[in-house]
């Protein structure tokens, strides 16, 4: 999964011992607002970093509870609405 938003162009820390990725939102959006297009326009569910608190507004948390298949299927519906 890390593979594939960097390769979309998204900035991601590997995960050393979780199964949650962090991923930083892009330029212009805050992160309930990305959360907020993922959802609705690829259909994908995100927790909005402010979430967590302050610290998280930038971020969204992503689980990775899915099977490879549908990680890679994510991948392609966030390329498919330019990302």
């Amino acid at each position: 999964m890390v593979d594939g938003l960097t390769s979309i162009g998204l900035s991601v820390e590997r995960p050393r011992a979780t199964f949650y990725l962090w991923i930083e939102v892009p330029e212009g959006f805050l992160s309930a607002q990305f959360s907020s297009r993922l959802l609705t326009e690829a259909g994908i569910v995100t927790t909005p970093g402010n979430g967590f608190g302050a610290a998280g507004e930038g971020y969204v948390r992503m689980a990775l509870t899915v099977g490879s298949e549908r990680m890679r299927e994510a991948v392609e519906r966030m390329r498919s609405i330019g990302f």
